[in-house]
């Protein structure tokens, strides 16, 4: 039953991402990863400050109207070049594209296991 409520988490914040245009969706598994603060990373990009403050709260209200979950902790609201919204086994990392080629988190976790999701035209 876990394996579904976390694939339903997955899904449901990729919808998030997508309803509001977020843009290079990186799913890492971080399961077999010594030393992983979570499950998985979900990693995408928006193009200002407001794009990405729009994202997190679409991920946010999509997450509470269909799993009845929020976040345990985010940050990052502020300048919102970087915003993490902690749901525990899932962490959302939400940049502003030059800050995530700067931390490059794909590459500090490079063990993880790697899944791209298509941009929606």
């Amino acid at each position: 039953m876990a394996k579904k409520v976390r694939n339903a988490l997955i899904d449901t914040i990729v919808d998030g991402i997508q309803d509001r245009k977020g843009t290079n969706i990186t799913i890492l598994d971080m399961r077999d990863v010594d030393s992983a603060v979570c499950e998985y990373f979900i990693i995408c990009d928006g193009n200002s400050t407001t794009h990405t403050d729009a994202i997190s709260d679409s991920v946010e209200d999509k997450v509470r109207e269909t799993l009845g979950e929020k976040p345990l902790h985010a940050e990052g609201r502020t300048n919102a070049s970087w915003i993490l919204l902690d749901f525990y086994s899932v962490i959302v990392h939400i940049f502003l594209r030059p800050t995530r080629e700067f931390y490059s988190l794909e590459t500090l976790w490079s063990d993880a296991k790697r899944t791209d999701i298509p941009n929606i035209e």
